[in-house]
């Protein structure tokens, strides 16, 4: 939005951003922003304080008139408390045009590199790569996923260049591990606390993610191919967390 600000100021409507990571406002210089020190996803502070995020508002929108030069001003009030077992997802992760499952998913992956990339960068390591994928192969390991989820077929490993670790569906296992290992690496670069602890990353992929709803899709075509794959049941129970399958236990179902 920093960088689109300079082209609505040409066309002679004044501006104002909400700045989350000031570093990177600092390199794009908006004409007018206001940093705010909360966490990623949470741009007015804490959800439902109205006049603390009135107050911020206030702050921005003061810009229009005090600011005659390109300026970062800081917010000086820190966010009151979200509260224990409170998180934001770290990014908006908008609807993309394409609204086709591969497309969705592309989409959400393309918004998290950066974070997961500078995750890596930080650690000088990454826990991708669990399906012979490097981490630079992440969209072949999403489009993995999408095929089996959008044809079923659980038979066949993907097609391409990559040399998979096992064989299907065992392999499933391991490409879900990786594109979530993708997601969370993204959360870990995102400012401010609290921190999303096991249980929270896995209700916000489960409940708010497209990889959520691609790994739910994969589940049911395992839970249908119980005859044809033994193991279907392990191997579904691997991937999706207990609580966030279509309401069942994950192990209750396999006796």
């Amino acid at each position: 939005m920093s960088a689109l600000a300079h082209f609505i100021e040409r066309a002679g409507v004044a501006t104002v951003c909400i700045s989350l990571v000031r570093e990177q406002t600092e390199k794009v210089c908006p004409p007018r922003a206001l940093w705010v020190p909360f966490a990623l996803g949470r741009p007015m502070g804490v959800p439902g304080d109205t006049e603390f995020q009135t107050n911020v508002l206030r702050a921005a929108f003061g810009l229009l008139e005090s600011a005659t030069e390109p300026t970062i001003e800081d917010y000086a009030i820190e966010a009151p408390e979200a509260g224990p077992g409170q998180w934001a997802c770290p990014l908006n992760l908008a609807t993309p045009p394409d609204d086709s499952l591969s497309g969705k998913l592309t989409a959400e992956v393309a918004s998290l590199r950066p974070w997961a990339a500078e995750t890596r960068r930080r650690r000088g390591r990454t826990t991708f790569g669990l399906s012979g994928a490097s981490e630079d192969q992440v969209d072949d390991v999403v489009a993995a996923l999408v095929a089996v989820a959008e044809s079923g077929e659980l038979g066949e490993r993907p097609a391409g260049n990559i040399e998979w670790s096992h064989e299907m569906p065992f392999l499933l296992r391991h490409l879900a591990d990786d594109v979530r290992s993708f997601y969370h690496e993204a959360v870990a670069s995102q400012p401010g606390e609290p921190a999303p602890n096991h249980d929270a990353l896995n209700a916000w992929i489960f409940g708010e993610t497209v990889l959520g709803e691609v790994l739910l899709e994969i589940g049911d075509h395992l839970t249908a191919a119980t005859d044809e794959h033994p193991f279907a049941l392990l191997i579904r129970n691997f991937i999706i967390p207990e609580g966030h399958y279509r309401g069942l236990a994950n192990f209750g179902d396999m006796a």
